[in-house]
C-alpha cells in the first residue's frame, strides 16, 4: 500500500522520517507542489538535515551510520530513502488536482495545515481537503485540527477527530473518510486529562484549565515584521527568538470532541510561545470535588492516577516518571503524548463555602425557565433546614482541592508525529480489511 504526503512542512518532513523508519508502506508519493532549490539533491538535503533532530542516518541508526538517501533521479522526481520508494511530486498546490490516483495512493496525509475545513467542497477554487478524495485519494488524515470557517455549520458526519489511544472507537471505517489527528497539544492534554476522569468520575471534576508552555511554530517571525493587513494579533508579527509570546489554542474545543465529557466541565485553555525549537509543556490545574478534608486528596494519590494509567494505555502513549527534566529531554522522546512529572505534583484542599439560599433561589429561577418546572422550592427548603436545624448561616461547606500537574511533550516528531504515525497505520490496516 502507497502512502500518500501533502506537504513538506515540520509535520510532513517528520511523517517521512517515521514512515522510512517504520516501512509499513511500500512507497511514499510526497506532494510539494513546487520547485525545491536548483534539483532533487536540494530537496533530499533538505529531507536528510534537521536543525533539531540532526541527520537522518544518525536519527535511524546511531552516530557512525551512513547517509540513507540515494538513487536520487530529479527527472523522474524519485529518490529512495532508507530503502523506500519516495516518489516527488512538484506541479499541483490544490489537492483536486494532485492525480492520487495517477500514481495509486489511496490514503493520503495533509500535512499543509491549509485545508482544514471539511465543509468546503472539493472544486472550491482555493483548495479543499475533499479535492484529495476528488483526485483518487479513498482517505485523508488531516495533521491539525479542523477549523470550520461558516459557524453555522458542523462538522460533516463523514468526519472526525481522534487521538489514537483515547477514542479509537469512535472512528467507523465505513463511515469516516476525513480524519483529524487533532494536534501536538490536545493529543498531550487528552492523555493527562483522561486518567483524572476514569478515576474520580466527570461529576467530581468542577473545572480545569491548562497553560502550554510551547515550542515556536512556522506560524511565527524570526524577526520583527508590519504585521498582516486587518492582522487581530500583533503579538504574532514579533520575533520568536526574542520574545515569550501570549496567543491563543484550541486545544479546549478539540478535547471536547475526543472527550465529550469535557463539554459538561468549565475548562480554559491558554497558550505561551517560547523561544525553542520544539520540546513542550502543559500545566494542568483541576478542582476536584473531594470526599473528606481529614483525608484528602493528595499528591500521591495523583500520582498513582498517572502511575497506574500508564500500564493501561497502549505502546507507552502515556508515561510517568520521578525525575526532575528540562524541555530537551523530551525531545526525541518517543511516542509519549505525555511524560507526567510527578516530581511536580502539587495539591491543595479547602473547604468551599456555599450559601444554601442562593443556591435554592437559582435552582428555582432555572426550574421556572425549564419544560418541566418540577423544581419544588418548599420541599428544598426542608430538606436545607434538615442539613441545618439551627437555621443559623445557612451554609454547606464541601472540601474541593486544587491540583496541579505538568506533562512534557515533544510537540514535533516525538510525541505527535510517532502517534499520526501509529494512527495512519491503522487506518491504513482497516481500509484492507
Amino acid at each position: 500500500m502507497k502512502l500518500g504526503i501533502n506537504g513538506l512542512g515540520r509535520i510532513g518532513k517528520l511523517s517521512l522520517w517515521h514512515h522510512v523508519e517504520r516501512r509499513y508502506f511500500t512507497e511514499l508519493v510526497v506532494n510539494i507542489g513546487r520547485e525545491v532549490g536548483m534539483s532533487l539533491e536540494d530537496l533530499a538535503l533538505f529531507i536528510e538535515k534537521d536543525s533539531t533532530y540532526g541527520a537522518l542516518h544518525h536519527y535511524l541508526y546511531g552516530c557512525k551510520a551512513q547517509r540513507v538517501i540515494e538513487e536520487i533521479d530529479d527527472r523522474e522526481g524519485t529518490l529512495r530513502v532508507n530503502g523506500v520508494p519516495v516518489r516527488v511530486l512538484r506541479r499541483h498546490r490544490n489537492p483536486a488536482d494532485i492525480g492520487w490516483r495517477d500514481h495509486g495512493v489511496e490514503l493520503v496525509v495533509d500535512a499543509t495545515g491549509a485545508f482544514l475545513d471539511p465543509t468546503v467542497a472539493a472544486d472550491d477554487p482555493k483548495g479543499s481537503v475533499r479535492g484529495h478524495l476528488a483526485a483518487g485519494a479513498k482517505k485523508v488524515i488531516v495533521s491539525a485540527p479542523f477549523k470550520i470557517k461558516d459557524k453555522a455549520k458542523e462538522i460533516p458526519p463523514d468526519a472526525l477527530t481522534t487521538v489514537i489511544g483515547i477514542n479509537d472507537a469512535d472512528y467507523d471505517p465505513q463511515k469516516h473518510i476525513i480524519v483529524s489527528a487533532a494536534s501536538c497539544t490536545t493529543t498531550c492534554l487528552a492523555y493527562m486529562v483522561k486518567p483524572l476522569l476514569d478515576y474520580f468520575g466527570a461529576q467530581r471534576i468542577l473545572s480545569a484549565s491548562m497553560t502550554t508552555v510551547h515550542a515556536s511554530t512556522p506560524s511565527q517571525q524570526v524577526l520583527d515584521r508590519a504585521p498582516k493587513a486587518k492582522a487581530t494579533d500583533l503579538r504574532k508579527s514579533r520575533s520568536v527568538f526574542n520574545n515569550i509570546i501570549l496567543t491563543t489554542t484550541g486545544a479546549a474545543k478539540a478535547l471536547g470532541l475526543v472527550i465529550p465529557e469535557m463539554k459538561r466541565i468549565g475548562f480554559i485553555a491558554e497558550s505561551v510561545r517560547i523561544p525553542t525549537s520544539t520540546g513542550s509543556l502543559i500545566i494542568l490545574v483541576v478542582l476536584i470535588q473531594d470526599e473528606s478534608m481529614k483525608n484528602p486528596i493528595n499528591r500521591e494519590r495523583i500520582n498513582a492516577v498517572y502511575q497506574a494509567a500508564q500500564e493501561h494505555f497502549p505502546e507507552g502513549y502515556l508515561r510517568y516518571t520521578e525525575e526532575q527534566n528540562v524541555s530537551s529531554d523530551i525531545i526525541g522522546f518517543p511516542k509519549a503524548a505525555a511524560v507526567i512529572e510527578g516530581h511536580e505534583t502539587h495539591t491543595r484542599t479547602a473547604a468551599v463555602r456555599f450559601d444554601l439560599d442562593h443556591i435554592l433561589s437559582v435552582c428555582a429561577v432555572l426550574s421556572s425557565e425549564s419544560d418541566t418546572g418540577s423544581f419544588d422550592v418548599d420541599e428544598a427548603m426542608k430538606n436545607a433546614d434538615a442539613l441545618d436545624p439551627a437555621n443559623k448561616q445557612r451554609l454547606i461547606e464541601i472540601p474541593v482541592t486544587q491540583a496541579v500537574i505538568y506533562g512534557w511533550y515533544d510537540n514535533e516528531l516525538g510525541s505527535y508525529t510517532n502517534m499520526l504515525g501509529d494512527n495512519t497505520v491503522r487506518i491504513a490496516k482497516s481500509m484492507k480489511n
